[in-house]
């Protein structure tokens, strides 16, 4: 029984949580960069342990906010709420859904990217990620690291804030599904705060929503998105230990 579906108060609840996700990141971001936010290292790239720390801790503990907050705040029975109103559940089909339009968007997403960087120049197309790695030389543990937070965490946490929390509310305000996907998308795309890159996040960001819509289980969208990050985290691995040429990840 879906308790508490459609109900306005638990979608501002759920708001909250999402809201509170987020404040948490930008907090925990700020304490990882304070030691280096003094002095005359301003214009000085950060030494790669702690930016692996800025590219993990934030979303890790923005995750352990969510799940926290919706087991105190979601609706329905204490019992498995988190799961419940996160829509997570382990079910091979959507998991196999969720990879099948993961590697069937790279047929949009890779033309879109090449398209993008044609458009705006190379030097313009790079992720924020790509540009705070881009010639940085990594030990293979730091790089091993680098690249599990892309491929795995970063999606992971990504997910249950936008298609997890953010898309619970808005289903508990009764909104259409579509118009919750279209929302979402928008969302996680202008979050990121790569103006620029904006229209392109937000083509990446179609199958992935299309998973969690399709089959209403947020891992779909999680294995849809470490699917597309899969790329971009090996092209990070092989340029940082020095295997590639250092090229800027999409």
């Amino acid at each position: 029984m879906d308790v508490g579906r459609n109900e306005p108060r638990f979608g501002w609840r759920m708001l909250g949580v999402y809201l509170a996700a987020q404040v948490t990141m930008v907090l925990a971001s700020a304490v990882v960069l304070l030691p280096f936010s003094t002095g005359d290292a301003s214009g000085e790239r950060l030494p790669p342990w702690p930016l692996l720390a800025l590219l993990v801790v934030p979303i890790s503990l923005a995750v352990v906010v969510v799940v926290a907050g919706t087991r105190w705040l979601g609706a329905g029975p204490a019992r498995g709420r988190a799961a419940r109103e996160l829509a997570a559940r382990w079910d091979w089909r959507d998991l196999g859904v969720g990879a099948a339009l993961g590697a069937g968007g790279l047929v949009l997403t890779l033309p879109a990217a090449a398209l993008w960087t044609r458009w705006v120049g190379a030097d313009e197309a790079g992720s924020a990620v790509g540009d705070a790695f881009s010639g940085l030389a990594l030990e293979p543990t730091a790089a091993v690291v680098a690249f599990l937070a892309v491929w795995l965490i970063a999606p992971l946490g990504e997910e249950v804030l936008f298609r997890g929390a953010l898309w619970r509310a808005l289903e508990h305000w009764g909104w259409n599904r579509w118009v919750v996907f279209a929302v979402t998308t928008l969302v996680f795309s202008v979050v990121h705060l790569e103006l620029l890159r904006t229209p392109l996040l937000v083509v990446l960001s179609i199958p992935i929503g299309l998973a969690r819509l399709l089959t209403g289980n947020l891992l779909a969208g999680v294995v849809a998105h470490q699917v597309n990050n899969f790329l971009p985290a090996v092209a990070l691995l092989l340029t940082t230990t020095g295997v590639l040429p250092a090229v800027g990840v999409p």
